[in-house]
């Protein structure tokens, strides 16, 4: 599973996901993509589980690129604590995703897979999303 070797702190604070991504809102290396429609943090077992669906059904073809990394521990209490006794530790990590922000790109495999794939790795996702498909000038396009 996906988390950092190491961090500055043990325990940050939360990071806004709230308004447009200004990174990865472009196909980069893919000719089809995910991406976000709404923002929210995206856990590392999410990310794991839409990569698996991904190569399953396209058979372990073709090139699937992750553009997010769960950087961000979230952390939780345990059940009946009472308050007072500090943070929590943490539970999970997670990634911030931003409106527009293209999580998931692949490449070297037919149309219909590539949206199949992508359509079963977004069911894995807690946010909405969107297939793109890079254009011959470069440019992303919802379809």
């Amino acid at each position: 599973m996906l988390m950092p070797k190491r961090t500055k702190y043990r325990k940050p604070h939360r990071i806004s996901y709230e308004g447009h991504a200004k990174g990865h809102t472009k196909l980069n290396m893919g000719e089809y993509g995910l991406q976000a429609k709404t923002g929210g943090y995206i856990t590392a077992r999410q990310i794991e589980a839409a990569r698996v669906a991904m190569s399953r059904f396209t058979k372990r073809g073709g090139q699937i690129y992750i553009n997010i990394f769960p950087h961000l521990a979230r952390t939780m209490k345990p059940l009946e604590t009472r308050q007072g006794t500090g943070k929590g530790d943490v539970k999970e990590w997670a990634a911030v995703v931003k409106e527009g922000t293209i999580m998931f790109e692949i490449a070297d495999v037919p149309e219909a897979t590539a949206r199949e794939a992508l359509r079963l790795a977004s069911h894995k996702l807690g946010v909405k999303t969107k297939i793109v498909v890079k254009e011959e000038s470069g440019e992303a396009n919802e379809n």
